[in-house]
């Protein structure tokens, strides 16, 4: 496996994997997850969909690694999750609440990063 090859697992296992544990910690009611959702504004009854979205798109990315699988789920599956994040960031900024938003930073920076490779690939 050449690094060209490489870089897309590594970048679409780790998006996959973290947006299935902020997903989790969303269903599970994670204290940290309801303390800044109240903080920015999400409504907690936004939290089991939004936890979906972040499935689907994990779920979406990690298909798109199996050879039978079209390349456009991945892409698909990426560019839901930018725009979930970019929403995620809109909320912070929107409330002023600026002193967390590394980490909707670092998951939008991943699902870019995947759907940049996928698309590249």
């Amino acid at each position: 496996m050449t690094g060209t090859q490489l870089a897309p697992l590594v970048v679409t296992l780790l998006t996959a994997t973290i947006n299935v544990g902020i997903a989790a910690a969303d269903l599970t009611g994670a204290r940290f997850v309801l303390a800044n959702s109240a903080e920015v504004g999400v409504p907690r009854s936004w939290l089991p969909w939004l936890a979906a979205l972040k499935l689907a798109g994990a779920a979406g990315l990690l298909l798109s690694l199996f050879d039978a699988a079209p390349r456009l789920l991945g892409a698909a599956a990426a560019c839901g999750l930018v725009l979930l994040y970019l929403g995620a960031l809109a909320f912070h900024l929107r409330a002023r609440v600026l002193y967390n938003l590394a980490f909707p930073g670092f998951y939008l920076a991943t699902a870019v990063a995947s759907l940049a490779l996928t698309v590249s690939s």
